[in-house]
C-alpha cells in the first residue's frame, strides 16, 4: 500500500531540480556570451602590424611605375637602301667616338658621288668655254671699235677741212654733205659696236651666273651624297655602349631603318606612367622620389606627354643624381610624385591593410579586441595616409592584411 512521501524529501527534490535548472540556464547564458568570443578569429599581437593615429605633416603624392632609361641614346639610321655587308660590333660593346659599327654596300652611293663629280666637271668646262668665247668676242669687237674710232676721227677731220673749204667757196655743198653723212655713219657704226660689246659682256655674265648656280647646286648634291656615303659605314658619334645593332649580315635595309643604338650608360633618367585619372595633377617641376631598393632617389618631372595611351599618362623624370651606381637600363622602379604638402593633419602609417583612399572599414584596437570601423581616408604618401573621419588621435589601427578575417566584425588580440 502506497504511503505519502515525506514533505522534507519532496522539498529537497524540488530544490535540487531548481538548482539544476539555474545551473543549466547560467551555463547556456555563459555559453551564449562566451562562445562567439571562443569561436571568433584571434591573433597574437606579434603577428600583426599596428599603427597609431598621430598628427603631423603629410606630403601628398601619386604612385607611378617607371623604367630607368639612358639619359641620352643615339640612333643610327640607314641613309640609303643597301645591303649589310659586315657587322663589326655586337651589343654590349663599349665604343669610342668615330668607331665603326657595321658596313653597308656603298656601291650605289659611290656611283652617285662619281656621277655628280662628272656633272660638276662638265659645268666647270662650260664655264671655261663661255669665258673663252666672251674673251674672243670682246677682242674682236674691241678691235672693230678701235678701227671704227680711227675712221670716225679721220672722217670728222675731213669734215672740218671741208667746212673751211666750203666757207671759202672752194668746194661744193654736195661734197660737204657727203663728208657730214660719212662721219655720222661712222659714229652710228661705232655706237653699234660698243653696244654689241656691252651686250656680249652682259649675256656672257648671265650665262656664267647660270652655270655657277647649277654648279653650286651640283656641289651641294655632291656634298650630301658624300655625307650619305660616309654614313653608310655606321660610326659612333659619341662614346657609349652599343645596345642594339642589326645582326644579320646580307639583310637589306631601307632609308630610315635603325641600324644601331648607342647609349650613354653613365647617366640615366626615368620614364614613368600613372593612371589618367591623375593627369590633371601632373605638371613639370613637381618633386619626385624614385624608390631604388630601400632608399629614395630625388628628382623632378621635366615633361608630361600630352596624349593618353591605354588609360595611362607618361611623364619624364630627371634625377638629381643621374649617375647613381645602382641605376641600370630597363630597371623597373616605383615613382612617387609629390603633388602637395599638408601640415598638421591626422595621419596613419601605410600598410597592406590600407587599400587606396576614400571610405573603407579598418580594424581599430579596443582593449584586447580589434573591431571594424568605417573610416574615411584622404591623400596618401609612401609612408602615411591622411585620416579625414572615423579615427581619433592616439588610436591604434591594424594596417596588416586582414583579408584572412573574412567578414568578421571583431578580432581578438592575444
Amino acid at each position: 500500500m502506497d504511503r505519502p512521501l515525506d514533505p522534507d524529501f519532496v522539498q529537497q527534490q524540488r530544490r535540487r531540480r531548481l538548482g539544476f535548472a539555474v545551473v543549466a540556464t547560467a551555463g547556456l547564458v555563459a555559453a551564449w556570451l562566451l562562445l562567439p568570443r571562443w569561436l571568433g578569429p584571434s591573433i597574437t599581437r606579434e603577428r600583426v602590424r599596428l599603427a597609431k593615429v598621430e598628427r603631423g605633416d603629410l606630403a601628398a603624392s601619386l604612385s607611378a611605375s617607371g623604367t630607368v632609361l639612358p639619359e641620352s641614346e643615339q640612333a643610327l639610321t640607314s641613309p640609303v637602301e643597301a645591303r649589310v655587308l659586315r657587322v663589326l660590333q655586337r651589343p654590349g660593346a663599349t665604343l669610342a667616338a668615330g668607331e665603326p659599327i657595321l658596313e653597308l654596300d656603298v656601291a650605289p652611293a659611290r656611283l652617285a658621288v662619281e656621277r655628280l663629280d662628272q656633272q660638276i666637271a662638265l659645268r666647270e668646262t662650260d664655264e671655261e668655254r663661255e669665258r673663252l668665247a666672251l674673251e674672243r668676242t670682246q677682242a674682236s669687237l674691241d678691235a672693230q671699235r678701235r678701227v671704227r674710232a680711227l675712221q670716225l676721227d679721220s672722217l670728222e677731220a675731213q669734215l672740218g677741212r671741208n667746212r673751211k673749204l666750203h666757207a671759202e667757196g672752194l668746194i661744193a655743198e654736195e661734197v660737204l654733205q657727203q663728208s657730214d653723212l660719212a662721219a655720222a655713219q661712222a659714229r652710228i657704226e661705232l655706237g653699234q659696236i660698243e653696244f654689241e660689246l656691252k651686250n656680249a659682256a652682259a649675256s656672257t655674265a648671265a650665262r656664267l651666273r647660270q652655270l655657277a648656280l647649277e654648279g653650286g647646286t651640283l656641289r651641294q648634291e655632291r656634298a650630301e651624297a658624300w655625307r650619305t656615303l660616309q654614313r653608310a659605314t655606321a660610326r659612333a658619334e659619341r662614346p657609349g655602349v652599343l645596345t642594339f645593332v642589326v645582326t644579320d649580315e646580307g639583310v637589306t635595309v631601307r632609308p630610315g631603318d635603325v641600324l644601331a643604338r648607342i647609349a650613354d650608360l653613365t647617366r640615366f633618367r626615368v620614364q614613368a606612367t600613372v593612371s589618367d585619372v591623375h593627369a590633371g595633377l601632373l605638371r613639370p617641376g613637381l618633386a619626385v622620389r624614385v624608390r631604388l631598393g630601400e632608399r629614395p632617389l630625388p628628382g623632378r618631372v621635366t615633361a608630361v606627354e600630352p596624349s593618353v595611351q591605354g588609360g595611362a599618362v607618361s611623364f619624364r623624370v630627371a634625377l638629381d643624381d643621374a649617375a647613381d651606381p645602382a641605376l641600370r637600363p630597363n630597371l623597373r622602379v616605383d615613382v612617387e610624385v609629390l603633388t602637395e604638402n599638408r601640415v598638421g593633419v591626422l595621419r596613419v602609417s601605410r600598410g597592406p591593410g590600407l587599400v587606396g583612399t576614400g571610405a573603407q572599414e579598418l580594424f581599430v584596437v579596443e582593449g584586447d579586441d580589434a573591431r571594424r570601423r568605417l573610416v574615411r581616408l584622404g591623400v596618401a604618401s609612401w609612408e602615411h595616409v591622411e585620416v579625414l573621419e572615423g579615427l581619433q588621435e592616439g588610436e591604434e589601427v591594424l594596417v596588416s592584411d586582414t583579408s584572412a578575417f573574412g567578414t568578421a566584425r571583431r578580432v581578438r588580440l592575444r
